[in-house]
């Protein structure tokens, strides 16, 4: 993401980091150290925000309007997508929640939710569907 950021944020691209801890606890830092973790290892630039609930009762606002305009992930590889799915198992999902962390949505200028990509999507995977935006 912050290969992508750098290539493009002069064209225009924003990149918005929304930690979550609801799956499996991955990230039970505070939103500061996450941010720390994030600028030391990956000198990342790009805005991390306070960490969120982007599922169930507690979703951030922002997340319920995200996945009602794209419910549906698009793209995703069959192994590592099976493997996402097996690792929620026991959770209680509802039709478009977040699956798991590093789902990715491009919102385009004009403010409208365009795609929904599976946390298996690499940010390289999605740099044509970015570029047709800018």
């Amino acid at each position: 993401l912050q290969r992508l950021y750098e290539r493009y944020c002069g064209q225009g691209l924003e990149i918005l980091d929304f930690p979550c801890n609801q799956f499996r606890e991955q990230a039970p830092e505070s939103s500061r150290e996450i941010a720390s973790v994030c600028q030391t290892k990956f000198d990342t630039a790009f805005k991390i925000f306070e960490k969120i609930d982007v599922n169930g009762a507690s979703a951030s606002t922002l997340y319920v309007y995200l996945k009602a305009q794209q419910p549906q992930d698009r793209g995703g590889h069959m192994l590592k997508e099976a493997v996402l799915r097996l690792a929620a198992l026991g959770s209680k999902h509802q039709a478009g929640d977040i699956r798991w962390n590093f789902t990715k949505f491009l919102i385009n200028r004009q403010g409208e939710v365009v795609a929904r990509f599976a946390p298996s999507v690499t940010p390289e995977e999605i740099e044509n569907d970015i570029k047709k935006l800018l």
